[in-house]
């Protein structure tokens, strides 16, 4: 039958990806799959747990434009036994349970399936690279990005040398598992992808996009309780302004981040 209605088309009319499934009904995504737009997958044991923090303000209203796409594979559904069993007892002995290869490969095997282009797959870990700015920027540019999330002691390090995934870290911290770990590396990477933040300059402008802390802001009222704005803020020279701002930049970085400041002074001396 032949649609005539003059109804105007939705945003992601003719990007949906519709696909035959042979896969159960409880490991399908209700989110319709849009081509071309970042999408971040999450293997997790509380799919429940997300978006959480991600689905309010402008991520939020983002993810709801289909500006960016965000999708959790439960990790339990694909457990083994009566019981789906996800993890076991270290080999060798040892306090806690490790999340089981058998059982991780099938979830990695099910969530990268029909994946193209540039998709890392990462595992949220202590013992990974830090994250930072520059790792943010790189992430923002690929296609997309599995996670894996972390319980109990670990993963089966088999998992993470068969599939070459990427360790990172959110701090020098154990947490429990890696939610929130997870929800930072996606908040941190969505927010530079265009239109996200509506005013592009703003992601540009901000600590560590030029290797220094940001400068102090201020807004209304002029003075509140004893303390001014800066007068150079209040005289419309947008030259002077840049430089205050430049040098108050380099004057926190010094002081708070000398690891920062090192790395900037080094990268200017080259």
């Amino acid at each position: 039958m032949t649609d005539t209605s003059d109804k105007p088309l939705g945003k992601s009319h003719g990007r949906k990806a519709i696909r035959p499934t042979l896969k159960p009904r409880e490991l399908m995504t209700p989110t319709p799959d849009l081509h071309g737009v970042w999408k971040a997958k999450v293997i997790t044991l509380f799919p429940t747990a997300f978006p959480g923090v991600l689905g309010e303000s402008l991520t939020g209203k983002a993810l709801q434009e289909g500006l960016w796409q965000l999708e959790t594979v439960d990790l339990r559904q694909f457990g083994i036994g009566k019981h789906r069993n996800v993890d076991d007892t270290p080999a060798g002995g040892g306090a806690g349970m490790v999340l089981r290869a058998d059982v991780l490969g099938a979830a990695i095997e099910h969530t990268m399936s029909g994946i193209r282009g540039n998709w890392p797959l990462i595992y949220l870990s202590p013992r990974g690279r830090r994250m930072d700015q520059q790792m943010m920027q790189n992430l923002a540019r690929c296609d997309g990005m599995t996670l894996l999330c972390g319980r109990f002691e670990g993963v089966d390090e088999r998992v993470l040398e068969h599939y070459g995934i990427q360790e990172v870290s959110l701090g020098d911290f154990v947490m429990t598992g890696g939610e929130i770990a997870a929800q930072a590396l996606i908040d941190a990477t969505v927010r530079l992808i265009p239109g996200v933040l509506g005013n592009q300059a703003s992601a540009e402008e901000e600590s560590f996009s030029s290797g220094l802390l940001e400068h102090p802001q201020y807004t209304r009222p002029a003075q509140w309780n004893g303390r001014d704005i800066p007068e150079v803020l209040m005289s419309g020279h947008h030259g002077r302004i840049a430089e205050w701002r430049q040098k108050m930049s380099e004057e926190i970085t010094r002081a708070r981040r000398p690891d920062l400041w090192a790395k900037h002074a080094g990268d200017k001396s080259d």
